[in-house]
């Protein structure tokens, strides 16, 4: 989702093919071993399969895309992605993490939330008052993470990571990147995303 929503706000266009990861066309396969979604397949071949990697590759790609790459975003992404992303997968799914119940996976997690959570109380987004990489990186994640259990986390003090969520999910652009495509089969015509 993270890359759909660079590609989309950096107003570059790709011919997308939506896949089902259970039944990988072999198109994919062939692209990218990985059989990872995303995959993208630039003109001269080179192929870019991590979602972090679009989203860069998206920026770089647009003359009018105002999203930058800093330090602190870069910093805060690296810590969602190594940190709180395998967090999130043993709280999501912690039957395959019997160690820890669903709970304690969660309290895990906390800290990441607090974090932004308190960036949040002095601004609009992540690192101001202007959407930035960061938010689009980190936005699914905790989406994600607020699915598992909407009670707790809308219970939760989490205000300001409540507000900012709730304003990703009705923004213009998550309506776009969530509009739902049938399956990819060759032959079919090019979908221009």
């Amino acid at each position: 989702m993270r890359a759909r929503l660079a590609l989309l706000y950096c107003g570059c266009k790709v011919e997308l093919r939506e896949v089902i990861l259970r039944d990988k066309p072999t198109q994919l396969l062939a692209a990218s071993p990985k059989a990872t979604v995303p995959v993208l397949v630039l003109p001269c071949g080179e192929v870019i399969d991590e979602s972090f990697d679009v989203m860069c590759w998206a920026i770089a790609s647009s003359e009018s895309c105002e999203l930058s790459v800093s330090d602190e975003a870069l910093l805060l992404i690296k810590n969602c992605d190594e940190q709180f992303k395998p967090l999130l997968d043993n709280y999501k799914y912690f039957q395959r993490h019997p160690e820890l119940s669903q709970q304690q996976h969660r309290d895990r997690a906390v800290c990441f939330l607090q974090d932004w959570n308190r960036r949040l109380s002095q601004q609009t987004y992540l690192l101001g008052d202007v959407l930035s990489l960061a938010d689009l990186a980190i936005f699914p994640f905790v989406r994600q993470f607020a699915h598992v259990d909407k009670d707790w986390f809308f219970a939760n003090e989490l205000i300001h990571l409540q507000t900012w969520l709730q304003r990703c999910l009705e923004s213009a652009l998550f309506t776009a990147v969530m509009f739902k495509y049938t399956q990819w089969q060759e032959g079919d015509r090019a979908i221009l995303f």
